[in-house]
């Protein structure tokens, strides 16, 4: 009982947080992760489901989390991968998924890991060094050398 009380408050402390659905949002609007009442819009995957009356109070209690499709390479969903994910593994969380498909937390992996990633026709280009720009010398080092002074007379 005590953890859903602590998942509740922390779905609800980000949703007071969060940047709400807009109903009049424009399609250039960049998508983040957000929390709804009901279920997820489309384009996006649930990611965590709680029941939340005092939130969600026309219709559907149930508060959900919603994570952009596509904006991570993993991702962990209530319920089955979305479109364009591969499932990994799953267990069966209901604190975090509800009664989503009996509670069942997904681990997927996008189809498409070549968003990003080095140009494999490159050969042994690596980040760094190769991607800082210009380099300095090698041996010279990224600050001027110290002054040089004349050797001091011998005491006699």
């Amino acid at each position: 009982m005590e953890k859903t009380r602590v998942a509740v408050a922390l779905l609800g402390s980000v949703l007071l947080v969060g940047v709400p659905f807009g109903g009049g949002a424009g399609a250039d609007e960049q998508k983040s992760t957000r929390m709804t009442c009901g279920k997820c819009p489309a384009g996006y995957a649930t990611t965590g489901v709680t029941s939340e009356p005092s939130i969600c109070k026309d219709g559907d209690p149930t508060l959900v989390q919603c994570v952009p499709i596509g904006s991570m390479p993993l991702l962990a969903v209530c319920g089955s991968c979305p479109e364009g994910y591969v499932e990994v593994g799953s267990s069966r969380v209901p604190a975090r998924c509800g009664t989503l498909e009996e509670g069942r937390l997904t681990q997927c992996q996008a189809t498409d890991l070549g968003k990003g990633l080095p140009d494999p026709t490159q050969g042994g280009v690596f980040c760094p060094p190769n991607c800082a720009g210009q380099m300095p010398t090698p041996g010279q080092g990224a600050i001027p050398p110290p002054p040089k002074f004349p050797p001091s007379p011998e005491k006699k």
